[in-house]
This record gives structure tokens, C-alpha cells and sequence, in this order.
């Protein structure tokens, strides 16, 4: 992307206010940001990494920390650096690293998206719900759990040299400022760690073959862990580096989405709910999953099957006049749920949910709408299930994603959710991680950093009347779903 030398300009004032670096390890590459307590962006950075064919398996860290390296270098040059105060990291949920005491890979990073730990899922899975049914229990070979025992499995010469187990984020931050050993409690979540009681469960040491020193100690995201030890990039030494985040939970902040009440809804290729509720949400059909709020909330959270996937897939050409022709057919009337791929995982779980549309033959611009507002009825589905199992109201929804820069979409989803929809100005996992690092440096709490650092590009409100015309529509839906027996007929069961 590269550095935009007019945000300088813009925001020279801004330098008189403490600044932070946001720092994200993303599947594909490294992107830097540096904003200030306001909330102004005042640089970015990206590099993409040499991928290979086996990189959805395993990474090289060392590959993830020269062009995060580059990358700051590129960011701080010619930079007056002497207000920046904070730097935290984000990375991908469920990818581990093992480290020798020394801290050096004895393995590359085993990633999230490896399929191989098939086996080691259904174990940790099965030892869960036996010893710790209230714990994390949705194992499988995207945790980090099952990862880390694929490694003692595969691996045995290496055991001896063993010292952590340790998350892609904590590589970054250990290379930052020397402390390896403290990760966060997001990070932990499907590695197994109980975030109500806050502790490393015993099963796991005593029913599988992981010893309890691998595991790392765990506090707040946010919690300062270490002073920069780095000086090749000009910075102070006494620069605070702080517990990292996860990816999703990191663009959740971006979003604004951090008290009580506000939810966050980002529609890429899937469609991904996370909010932040006062208790946990325990959902016996595992569709929802809660990580813990840096405050001591909780951030529930749930990624439907169905997204934006369907819009290149199916409709190729000019979307700017696909999206004008649609605004003038609201609401369609039409029903289709514009599901792609065989099952659904949120907000219902249904192995044999299919895509329908009630009305063949429709025009692209009647089908494209409809197709909207059927992603649009599984969002309002999504929040009422939340609503009923958590006893709490969704108070604001906060959005992200490609789709939300569609003005007719977003239209479309205030109506038939009813609710207000707003969009941040920069809802990137490394404007997360920088909010991130301003949240107990700078700021009191997340919420008070949100409140600083989050800019609202866009607001927009349902229309009453279009409202109460897209209730009969979702009724209509949802009357659908139960009749091809993929929702029950007892409410949100």
C-alpha cells in the first residue's frame, strides 16, 4: 500500500499527542499503522509474503518478522518518533509455534488453516467435554490445542528442546521487546485456557501429552508485557509493548464495537458477528463461541457460511449499476438465500442447508437485491438468537467488510435489522492493534480508547415505513428455513 505522504501533512499537528503502532500478521502479509490518540491515521505499511504452495499448512516466522522489520522501518522514516508511546500486535486465531529456550522456531508456524490435525481435534474434543464440559469444547483443526499435540506426535526428537508452545502474535511481540512467555486471553481461547475461571485447565497436562510448563501465562489484551528491546528502528526504549489480540477480535475494536450491547457485524466472503456482552453466552449447539473482553466482558462471536461470495460468483459485471437498480426495487418481495455451499454453521447449524430462491427467472438487478436482503434476514436471525441466549439487547451494530460499502446493502440491513448501522472510517486488524496498544498506555480502558480512536465514516437509519415493510419479508424467510427443516419451529432452538 505504501506510505501516504499527505496524511503527514494533514495530521502534522497531531504529533504534539501520543501516537501507537499497530502491528498485523495476516495468512498473506504484514501490515503496519501508526495513529495517534485521536484516531488519525498517520501512516501504513504492508508487505506481502513469499507464499508457497504449502503456506496454508506451515509459514516461516522468520519470513513474518523481516517484513513486519521492513515494513516498521518504511513507516518510521524521516518520522519525529518521539511521541509514540505504545505497539501491540494481531494475528490469526489458532496458529502455534514451538520454541526452544532460546526462543527460536523448532518448527515453522503450524497455521490455522492446516487440515492435518484431524485426529489430534477429535481428541482434545473428546477430553474437553469429559473433564471440562464448561470450558472450550468446539476443538478441531483450526484450534490451537490440537496443533500443539499434532507437533508431540509428529515430532518426538524435538521434545527435549521444547520450551512453549506459542501464538503467531506473541512471535511478533517477543521479537518486539524479549517476553516470549505471556500471550492473551483471545489467543488462548482454542489452545484450551478457561477464560471464566481464567486458568489452564488440568486436563489438558494430565490427559494428553502437553506439560503445563509449554503453556504461557495469560493476561488482559492490552496488559503491558515488556519495553521495546529493538533498536535498529529509531524509537525509544522506553516504548511499551502489550499483550496482543486475535485478528477478528482486533478488527471487532477497530469497529467500535467494544461496550456492552454493541455488536459488530463484517460481511466479506462470510458473514461474522462478534459483539460484547456483560455474561457469557453458552450456546448448546456451539454456534456461538465467547473470548474475553480486555475489561473482563465477554466478546461472543459467530461466522455464518453465507457472506458476499455469491456476489462475484454470480453477478461479474458493473456493481455500481447493479447496486443503483437495485435501491429503486426496495423491498423485492422475492426470497433468496444466496447460500453457496452445501450446510450452515450461523446462526443455525444445518449439515444439509442449500441455497434457494422461491422465484426463478428474475431480472439480475431483482435477483442481486433479493440476494442483499436474504443475507440481510440471516444477520436479523443471527442478533435474535443472540438476544435469546445471552438476555441481552443488541443495543448498536457497527459494520465492516467489502459489503459495507455498499449504500443500497447497507440500507437494506438497517431496515430489516431496524437499527441503526454504522460504519468506522478504518476497520483494519492493525487499527485495531493500535487502539490496542493506546488502551491501557494512554487511555483508561478499550472502551475509553474506542471512543477516542474510532472515526464514524457513515450513519444510516431505518426508514420506518421500509422497515415495516421488510417484517412481513423476514417473516417470510424464516417461515422458509422451517419449512425445509433447517431452523425448528420452537424459537431459535
Amino acid at each position: 500500500m505504501g506510505k501516504d505522504k499527505g496524511l503527514f501533512q494533514e495530521h502534522e499537528l497531531s504529533y504534539c499527542m501520543d501516537s501507537f503502532i499497530g502491528i498485523d500478521i495476516g495468512t498473506q502479509g504484514a501490515r503496519v499503522v501508526l495513529m495517534d490518540a485521536a484516531g488519525n491515521l498517520l501512516g501504513s505499511e504492508e508487505e506481502q509474503f513469499p507464499l508457497s504452495a504449502g503456506s496454508r499448512e506451515e509459514q516461516s516466522p522468520a519470513e513474518w518478522w523481516d517484513a513486519c522489520l521492513r515494513s516498521l522501518q518504511l513507516l518510521l522514516a524521516g518520522v519525529d518518533a518521539s511521541n509514540i508511546k505504545a505497539i501491540a500486535v494481531t494475528s490469526t486465531s489458532g496458529t502455534i509455534i514451538p520454541v526452544d529456550a532460546n526462543y527460536q522456531p523448532l518448527h515453522n508456524a503450524i497455521m490455522y488453516s492446516d487440515g492435518r490435525q484431524t485426529a489430534e481435534g477429535a481428541l482434545c474434543k473428546e477430553k474437553a467435554l469429559l473433564h471440562q464440559p464448561q470450558g472450550y469444547t468446539a476443538f478441531n483443526t483450526t484450534s490451537g490445542l490440537p496443533k500443539m499435540l499434532w507437533f508431540v506426535n509428529n515430532f518426538p526428537e524435538k521434545i527435549p528442546q521444547l520450551h512453549k508452545f506459542i501464538h503467531a502474535a506473541d512471535f511478533i511481540t517477543g521479537k518486539l521487546c524479549g517476553n516470549f512467555d505471556v500471550t492473551d486471553f483471545t489467543n488462548v481461547l482454542k489452545s484450551g485456557f478457561d477464560v471464566a475461571a481464567q486458568r489452564w485447565p488440568e486436563y489438558i497436562w494430565e490427559t494428553l501429552p502437553i506439560r503445563e510448563e509449554w503453556l504461557q501465562d495469560v493476561v488482559p489484551s492490552g496488559t503491558p508485557v515488556g519495553k521495546l528491546s529493538l533498536q535498529t528502528l529509531g524509537l525509544s526504549a522506553e516504548v511499551i509493548v502489550v499483550a496482543g489480540m486475535t485478528d477478528g477480535c482486533a478488527s471487532q475494536i477497530a469497529s467500535g464495537a467494544v461496550n456492552p450491547g454493541d455488536w459488530n457485524t463484517t460481511i466479506g466472503t462470510t458473514l461474522v458477528v462478534k459483539g460484547v456482552t456483560t455474561a457469557e453466552i453458552r450456546d448448546p449447539e456451539g454456534r456461538l463461541y465467547c473470548h474475553r473482553h480486555p475489561e473482563g466482558y465477554w466478546m461472543p462471536g459467530g461466522a455464518s457460511n453465507t457472506g458476499a461470495d455469491w456476489v462475484s460468483k454470480n453477478f461479474p459485471g458493473d456493481l455500481e449499476t447493479l447496486n443503483e437498480a437495485a435501491a429503486k426495487l426496495l423491498p423485492t418481495g422475492h426470497l433468496i438465500y444466496p447460500l453457496l455451499q452445501q450446510g450452515e454453521r450461523f446462526p443455525f447449524v444445518a449439515p444439509q442447508a442449500k441455497g434457494f430462491e422461491t422465484e426463478e427467472g428474475l431480472p439480475a438487478e431483482a435477483r442481486f437485491a433479493a440476494s442483499m436482503e436474504g443475507v440481510a434476514y440471516i444477520e436479523r436471525y443471527a442478533y435474535e438468537v443472540i438476544e435469546h441466549l445471552s438476555g441481552e439487547k443488541v443495543k448498536a451494530v457497527f459494520t465492516a467488510g467489502g459489503a459495507s460499502n455498499s449504500q443500497t446493502w447497507l440500507t437494506i440491513r438497517s431496515n430489516v435489522l431496524n437499527l441503526p448501522l454504522y460504519k468506522m472510517k478504518y476497520v483494519t486488524g492493525a487499527s485495531g492493534a493500535a487502539i490496542l496498544a493506546a488502551s491501557k498506555t494512554h487511555f483508561s480502558s478499550i472502551m475509553a480508547a474506542a471512543a477516542a480512536m474510532t472515526q464514524t465514516e457513515k450513519q444510516v437509519n431505518p426508514d420506518a415505513a421500509l422497515a415495516q415493510a421488510y417484517e412481513s419479508s423476514y417473516q417470510a424467510f424464516i417461515s422458509t428455513l422451517k419449512e425445509k427443516g433447517y431452523i425448528s419451529d420452537h424459537a431459535y432452538a
